[in-house]
């Protein structure tokens, strides 16, 4: 197992998206020193101080990058466009991409891979998802996560790297930043909407605070002892009209939900979560051990 103190160099792409700035912050708050990488970084990207900030879009050469970044001990790989969008063309079309950025990380000689997944890799499935879960994605986003997972398998196979595929499922917090419905319901309800049309709300999902999956990716990648696919969830299956109707309350959003205005999503089951058997392991692991 790697040691908290031992972990000088964590790259981490997508570093100022919704889930990467987060991560950057838990990463530090470990005593990690971070490099930060997004896919098009601009003037307005910015990082908090004391992170190590590498020029460049990592998809335009990924070999130069590794180049400029130095020795790593760890990349983490978040970087991903319209996650919220199940949908759209672009998550096959950039596939390639995200192959050939893991493939020049391996061939730089990064020890360590942590790259983000989703619950969308598994499709449709009743009850809880361990990593030995039959995938059959039902959404292109779904597809090309699944589709990386086993590229990267392949090509990282007897190479000296460890990897850590984190499958992530229902994230909420920090909503004015995220594309997901609590985003939504939040922006509604500034814009003085009254009403927010909604499905049946019967499904049952694991939901997860953007913070809390943070902490558990910054986890995750300061060890290795706990490796392969590894859910990042707590475990707890909670209905979405209840998750959702506790969010309005907690935030005191005049706003009602429409209940049965749009249809459950063909590919969503009426009750799916993790199995946070690894992910345990990893919270609660002694550092010093």
């Amino acid at each position: 197992m790697r040691q908290n103190d031992c972990v000088t160099r964590i790259l981490v792409t997508g570093a100022n998206g919704y889930i990467g700035a987060h991560v950057v912050k838990a990463l530090m708050r470990a005593g990690a020193t971070v490099v930060a990488a997004d896919r098009s970084p601009d003037a307005s990207t910015r990082y908090p101080e004391g992170v190590v900030a590498v020029p460049g879009d990592i998809f335009a050469d990924p070999e130069g990058l590794f180049d400029r970044a130095g020795k790593l001990d760890v990349v983490v790989h978040l970087a991903w466009e319209k996650g919220f969008v199940h949908n759209d063309p672009v998550h096959i079309r950039r596939l390639p991409d995200h192959l050939r950025f893991l493939e020049a990380a391996i061939a730089a000689g990064v020890p360590q891979l942590v790259v983000l997944g989703t619950m969308h890799e598994v499709g449709y499935h009743e009850g809880a998802i361990d990593e030995s879960t039959p995938t059959a994605p039902r959404s292109l986003y779904g597809i090309a996560k699944d589709a990386l997972r086993r590229s990267l398998g392949v090509v990282s196979e007897g190479k000296d790297v460890t990897v850590q595929w984190l499958r992530c499922f229902y994230i909420h917090g920090d909503d004015e930043r995220g594309s997901s419905i609590f985003g939504k319901i939040a922006a509604a309800a500034r814009s003085g909407q009254r009403e927010f049309p909604f499905t049946s709300g019967k499904n049952r999902y694991d939901f997860i605070e953007v913070d809390e999956l943070a902490e558990q990716i910054a986890a995750v990648a300061l060890q290795t002892r706990v490796t392969g696919v590894i859910n990042c969830c707590t475990g707890e299956p909670v209905s979405l009209a209840d998750e959702v109707e506790a969010y309005i309350a907690q935030h005191g959003y005049d706003i009602t939900l429409a209940y049965g205005a749009f249809p459950d999503r063909a590919y969503d089951s009426p009750g799916v979560w993790g199995d946070a058997t690894k992910i345990r392991q990893v919270l609660e692991a002694d550092p010093s051990a």
